[in-house]
């Protein structure tokens, strides 16, 4: 290749890149919401304890992540998105979320991560026994999650 069209196609290239970084960052600011990470706290002497975060996708969609350490392996747990805090928590659930499986749970729920704000993320010991809270976190209303969630020893 000749070194006069390798320096043009070097400086196409570098000019796409930079247009595409441009519209990227752009499409950035347009988005709505950022993510927000939820701190899980454990119930009920559960030692059940990580994180949540929630991400929008669209206006109407946000995916939700559950990560706990130290539940049961193989027992599928319930999780659910409730109003209300963990403190005070609403018992009917606003959004169902996948089970927690091995600590691991991933749902896309049906509404923009505003909409969800300020509710609490709740998770059961088991299918047999929902009575029992083994972790909850707290929605921040903000723009990050929330720092005290769901510390309370509630429920049995």
């Amino acid at each position: 290749m000749k070194p006069q069209l390798l320096v043009s196609v070097l400086a196409l290239a570098t000019a796409t890149g930079v247009a595409l970084a441009q519209d990227a960052k752009k499409e950035g600011k347009k988005g709505s919401a950022k993510s927000v990470n939820v701190r899980m706290h454990a119930q009920n002497k559960s030692g059940e304890s990580g994180s949540a975060k929630l991400t929008p996708e669209g206006a109407d969609k946000t995916r939700v992540e559950i990560s706990l350490k130290g539940g049961p392996k193989g027992t599928p747990q319930p999780a659910h998105i409730h109003e209300g805090s963990c403190a005070k928590l609403d018992p009917k659930p606003k959004y169902g979320l996948e089970n927690v499986v091995d600590g691991k749970s991933t749902t896309v729920v049906p509404q923009g991560i505003d909409a969800v704000r300020g509710m609490a993320i709740n998770v059961h010991k088991s299918a047999d026994d929902l009575k029992t809270y083994v972790s909850c976190g707290d929605i921040g209303k903000g723009g990050g999650g929330s720092k005290k969630g769901g510390k309370m020893e509630k429920k049995s």
